[in-house]
């Protein structure tokens, strides 16, 4: 069973940064992303990255957010900048490879002044 293990959520404040990481327990996962959920909404892609390094970002976080991955650790990253409370979420490290996917725990981020 693969696991997903988040962490580096927290309370910022606006405008702030934060660096959210997620380690997983296997290696060669072909895509990872991060989503985000809020209480009674979907679940919402913020950004993928293959193990090719191919990104996506949906448009609400373009420019501010950066996802990376360091394939030797099997570690992706989120770092979050120029935060704004919409961003307030719990969010959860993805590992997609054709066949199964896994979630981790989520880590709760919270925007607030």
């Amino acid at each position: 069973q693969v696991q997903l293990v988040e962490s580096g959520g927290g309370l910022v404040q606006p405008g702030g940064s934060l660096r959210l990481s997620c380690a997983a327990s296997i290696s060669r996962i072909n895509t990872m992303g991060w989503y985000r959920q809020a209480p009674g909404k979907q679940r919402e892609l913020v950004a993928s990255i293959t193990r090719f390094g191919m990104t996506y970002y949906v448009d609400s976080v373009k420019g501010r957010f950066t996802i990376s991955r360091d394939n030797a650790k099997n570690m992706v990253y989120l770092q979050m900048n120029s935060l704004k409370s919409e961003d307030t979420d719990v969010y959860y490290c993805n590992g997609f490879t054709p066949g199964w996917d896994s979630w981790g725990q989520g880590t709760q981020v919270t925007v607030s002044s």
